[in-house]
């Protein structure tokens, strides 16, 4: 699947956008208890590791990482029925 390319690309404050990403990329591996696990400095990477994200190391923030972390737990509930 290659329609990376024509994907808007995202920022921190896209938290949807990256949960959504992230879901992609991991799927059930993580499930709500493991998601909220995650060490930042892992979590950090992943995200600047998504092939439209577009923001930098720089501009994360601890509360960017939480609400990417909530937005990843409503993404993966709501993938589970």
């Amino acid at each position: 699947m290659n329609n990376d390319k024509f994907a808007l690309p995202f920022y921190w404050n896209d938290y949807e956008d990256i949960a959504m990403s992230l879901y992609e990329k991991f799927g059930d591996d993580f499930n709500e208890t493991k998601i909220y696990r995650i060490r930042f400095t892992e979590l950090l990477e992943w995200v600047l590791e998504l092939p439209n994200f577009k923001g930098t190391r720089e501009q994360s923030s601890e509360g960017h990482l939480e609400q990417i972390q909530t937005a990843w737990c409503y993404e993966w509930r709501d993938n589970q029925d």
